[in-house]
Formats: C-alpha cells, sequence, structure tokens
C-alpha cells in the first residue's frame, strides 16, 4: 500500500544578511539541518533593491558539500580556483562539488529592472566524498526538461526524474531530488519519492495544501515532510509554485563552521589553518 507522506512541521523563512551584505530569506540553516540530512542550508535570495544583492559574496572558501544556485531572475557572475568564469543566467542551474576545496565568489547582477531571484541550496558529502575532486556541473535553461501532467501541473526536472523524464544532473552521492513544480488553481501534483529519503517543499509563489486534509502554506513557507512512499499537493484556492527536495539521509557527525563542513572539530581546524597557509587548494 502506498503511504502518502504528511507533514512533521513547517515554518516562515527569516531574513538575515549574508557574503558582504546580501539581504535574503533563510528557509533553514546550522540550527534546522540535523532534521534534513544531507541538507544543510537553504537561501532565498530575491529582491527588487539593488542595494539588497550588490554586495554579493566574494572570493571564499568551500570543502566537504555541494552548493546548489537556481537564478530565477537577474543573473549570478561567478569565478573560482579552477579558473571558471561565467554567468548562471535566469533559468540556469550550478551545481557546485566543493570536495576538497575550492575557493570562488559569486556576485549576483539584476535584470533590466533591477529584480534578482533564486536559491541556493547547500548539500552535505559523506566522509568517503568530502575531499574528492572539486567540480561544476553548469545546466542551462534549455537543458532541463520540463514535464506536463495530466493534472495541469508542470515541473522542471533539475534532478531525479518524473514521469519516465531524467533532469540532467545525475550521479549524485546522496541520490538527490530537486523539482520546480507549478500547480495551477483546482489541481494536483502527485509525486513518488524514496521511503527513508528526507523531503522538503519551499512555497516560491501562491499557496496550497501540502497534504490531504490540511491547512495551506504559502510564499516563503518551509514544509518538512514524515516518511511514506509519495507526497501529494493540491492547489485548491490558488495557483502555487513551490520546490520540491529530497535525499538520502547521510547519518554521520557534522561539524560545521562558516563555509566548511567535515565530521570533526579538528578537520575544520586543519581546513582554516589550510586556508591560512595557502595550501587549501589540492586540485591542478
Amino acid at each position: 500500500m502506498t503511504v502518502i507522506r504528511t507533514i512533521r512541521e513547517a515554518w516562515r523563512s527569516r531574513p538575515t544578511i549574508e557574503g558582504a551584505g546580501v539581504h535574503l530569506n533563510r528557509a533553514f540553516g546550522n540550527q534546522e539541518s540535523p532534521r534534513l540530512d544531507p541538507f544543510l542550508l537553504l537561501d532565498d535570495f530575491r529582491s527588487d533593491d539593488p542595494s539588497k544583492y550588490l554586495p554579493g559574496f566574494p572570493w571564499h572558501p568551500h570543502r566537504g558539500i555541494e552548493t546548489i544556485t537556481y537564478v530565477l531572475q537577474g543573473d549570478v557572475e561567478h569565478g573560482d580556483s579552477m579558473g571558471n568564469r561565467g554567468d548562471i543566467a535566469a533559468g540556469d542551474v550550478q551545481w557546485m562539488t566543493a570536495g576538497s576545496g575550492i575557493v570562488h565568489q559569486e556576485m549576483p547582477k539584476g535584470d533590466a529592472q533591477g529584480s534578482m531571484g533564486g536559491f541556493q541550496l547547500w548539500a552535505n558529502l559523506p566522509s568517503s566524498h568530502k575531499m574528492m575532486d572539486p567540480r561544476y556541473r553548469e545546466v542551462k535553461r534549455g537543458e532541463i526538461p520540463e514535464v506536463s501532467m495530466e493534472s495541469g501541473a508542470k515541473v522542471k526536472v533539475v534532478c531525479g526524474r518524473v514521469n519516465n523524464v531524467q533532469g540532467p544532473v545525475r550521479d549524485i552521492v546522496t541520490d538527490p531530488e530537486y523539482l520546480d513544480v507549478v500547480v495551477p488553481k483546482g489541481a494536483r501534483f502527485a509525486h513518488p519519492v524514496k521511503r527513508g529519503h528526507t523531503v522538503f517543499a519551499y512555497v516560491i509563489e501562491g499557496s496550497a495544501c501540502f497534504d490531504q486534509g490540511g491547512d495551506p502554506y504559502s510564499r516563503e513557507t518551509l514544509v518538512h515532510y514524515g516518511d511514506g512512499d509519495a507526497v501529494s499537493i493540491a492547489a485548491e484556492k490558488a495557483p502555487v509554485r513551490f520546490l520540491l527536495v529530497s535525499g538520502k539521509p547521510i547519518g554521520e557527525p557534522v561539524a560545521w563552521y562558516g563555509p566548511i563542513v567535515m565530521n570533526t572539530a579538528e578537520e575544520i581546524r586543519i581546513a582554516f589553518d589550510e586556508y591560512r597557509k595557502g595550501s587549501f587548494i589540492r586540485h591542478r
């Protein structure tokens, strides 16, 4: 028998300031991450005020994690210690595996109207992969398939599978799924998920009931599901757009300081000591 997941908890994202002065909403972070393993952080950086995002995220290190940047409006200029340079434009995704260590910068730029919007998700790496070689997966808008459901829902499949359509990001150790879902008013979206995997939804626009018979949740709300085989979301009174993300829990100790996430405090100390000494970068 298929078990439809019910909501374990839900909360609103909270305003915070990161980088050199970027105003954003944090859907979850260090405080909530133990419950959302393997995910560590989700930031919503939508704004119509350039002064709130132009300071950006100047050069900084990462080790032991993956960062997934999905841009909806404007673009993000990026550069890194591997010599990569470019833009993440509206509709694009950058899936960066920091692994053993990378130093990069991300500088948001608004569109012609001065609007900027997108999300950054951090996913943890297990101890067996924390020191892997860094890599980038640049996914352009045209590479992300959109699936039209019989109900009228439309799903952009960044990672995972919907109706036998596979997303372009594959071979990720935590077996994640990352979907951008739009459900019209009066329609329902049902989707199978793997039992035992962490599953959450984050409401981008509109509102919907994220489990059967529950109250509707609206913009900037994070919905964390209990276990089960599928989710069912009903847009009863308004259309809704949301991210649906799932992944296999790692179940290991987490030592986290700033942009470095390892398993022990000693590994954190070593990472920052190497950064100060100039030996942090191990890739060629």
